[in-house]
């Protein structure tokens, strides 16, 4: 049901949160935040390159199951991202597009998604809150246009957990029709990012059929056995046909990536506390709202019991007063948070599938305690000071980011790229990269692999090769087994963890 104003409301502070303009105003904010935040476009980290190889090499080669990574390791992640970036290029004939667009793709299809789910349920205004929630942080417009499956992930995850929400909330049952609408969804996850879907699921369904158990109200999260265990049969396919057919794919992949995940020797394992500290922050200015509306809820639910006053002999109760559709919300995202804090490998942007429960929760929670007369006013002044703040707050990260990449020149790399392409196609020559440890450079140059520098010098007096791409420390014995090799002018440095590391374009 949507939040009504109660009498006494200032409607003028009202009218700010549910304004059209100012709902334009933020959706344009977001989507410029979306699009610039990471620019210069570059590979050079966040595993960047390894994800865009996928793709290219798809295209390239036609390996349209299993990939490698620049240095020719097997590629990890499942391949359904890399699917769709190949698609993108056979439409676009451009890398960078197709490379950038199924995260920004996701991030504004889940902006658009969580907007429309929240504005049905509680509102104008709960929609316009959980929008900026969404797009206003640390973590979704550095995620938005990144080479990575993180975005794609979290929209089929958030598609997934919005579906048990909308049953919890109109009461109904769960149908064949349903079931297999979350069986297209776990498979996309699985394909995306792998069974990591069940930690941020299993875990709030779990704990929201205990909290409603001995309920007779008709409400519940399970939707069945079959669509978990089909979707995982399917990545098990996938997973069983890289053991039998990719040397490499059960030690790298099976034995490193997955179960290696679980223990504290192959990836550097951090403290169970890691995520939460991580995700304050990230999600500032609205985990901060979201604690102290938590804190105001769980007052106002002690007032109301000190007065006596139920919910109805029957009805389902929860230590806030929340509706179980909200609590479904919490169980979410609380289970998500907890269950990834337990693997040992953490990094921050893999926490980020539950940011987008948590804004539905900043929904839910203002809804509520703006039904209650004598708390409406001041949640309304906290949530539009919090809008306001975070538009501020974002678009100085985002312009900050900008300004030190730009004085870094962290796109050194790619446009030196693109002179190497232009200048090869002009002179004719065929060019080659002697072995680096930029991974994005292959991609900068459109080369599927390095070559070692002695396959460059056997190609080089066979006069099959007309130039190198080096880096500045091999210069010197390339020019002694490749007589007639100089430097063209061309080069470019990029500065990793304080190192700078140069690379020339060499020709006869």
């Amino acid at each position: 049901m949507a939040a009504v104003a109660p009498s006494g409301v200032s409607q003028k502070r009202l009218s700010i949160l549910e304004r059209k303009s100012a709902w334009w105003c933020v959706a344009l904010l977001i989507a410029i935040l979306f699009g610039i935040t990471n620019l210069p476009w570059h590979l050079d980290d966040y595993d960047q390159a390894k994800q865009a190889f996928t793709s290219f090499e798809i295209v390239n080669e036609g390996h349209w199951l299993h990939q490698h990574t620049p240095n020719e390791k097997v590629a990890t992640k499942p391949p359904l991202v890399g699917w769709l970036s190949a698609l993108t290029y056979s439409v676009t004939r451009s890398w960078e597009i197709a490379w950038r667009l199924p995260s920004l793709a996701g991030a504004i299809t889940l902006l658009i998604v969580l907007a429309r789910a929240a504005h049905g349920a509680y509102g104008a205004a709960a929609g316009l809150l959980t929008m900026g929630a969404f797009g206003l942080n640390l973590l979704s417009p550095r995620l938005a246009t990144l080479v990575r499956t993180d975005m794609p992930l979290a929209l089929v995850v958030f598609l997934l957990g919005l579906n048990v929400w909308r049953k919890i909330r109109d009461r109904e049952p769960w149908q064949t029709r349903d079931r297999l609408i979350m069986f297209v969804l776990l498979t996309a996850a699985m394909l995306i990012k792998g069974p990591i879907v069940y930690a941020f699921l299993l875990p709030g369904i779990v704990a929201f059929q205990w909290w409603k158990r001995g309920s007779d109200a008709g409400v519940n999260a399970w939707c069945g056995w079959w669509p978990w265990i089909a979707s995982l049969a399917i990545f098990l396919v996938w997973v069983m046909a890289g053991v039998a057919w990719v040397p490499g794919f059960y030690e790298q992949v099976v034995l490193r990536e997955f179960v290696g995940r679980f223990g504290e020797t192959v990836h550097r394992p951090q403290p169970i506390y890691f995520y939460f500290p991580h995700l304050i922050h990230k999600f500032a200015l609205w985990s901060i709202l979201l604690l102290a509306i938590a804190v105001v809820a769980s007052r106002q639910a002690k007032v109301r019991n000190s007065r006596g006053e139920s919910s109805g002999a029957g009805a389902l109760k929860s230590p806030f007063g929340f509706p179980p559709e909200t609590v479904w919300l919490i169980c979410w995202s609380v289970g998500g948070l907890v269950a990834m804090s337990l693997i040992p490998s953490k990094r921050v942007d893999r926490i980020f599938p539950v940011v987008p429960p948590l804004c539905l929760l900043v929904a839910a929670q203002f809804a509520h305690l703006t039904q209650e007369v004598d708390l409406a006013a001041r949640v309304r002044r906290w949530s539009a000071v919090a809008l306001i703040f975070a538009c501020f707050f974002t678009s100085a990260y985002a312009l900050q980011r900008m300004i030190t990449s730009h004085r870094a020149d962290d796109a050194a790399l790619v446009c030196f790229g693109a002179t190497v392409r232009q200048q090869a196609k002009a002179n004719r020559w065929q060019y080659e990269v002697i072995g680096g440890k930029e991974e994005g450079l292959l991609l900068y140059l459109r080369r599927l692999r390095f070559v070692k520098p002695a396959v460059a010098a056997e190609r080089w007096k066979a006069r099959t090769l007309d130039a190198v791409v080096a880096p500045a420390e091999e210069i010197p014995r390339l020019m002694n087994e490749m007589p007639g090799l100089l430097p063209s002018g061309a080069e470019a440095s990029v500065t990793i963890n304080g190192q700078v590391r140069r690379y020339v374009l060499l020709a006869r």
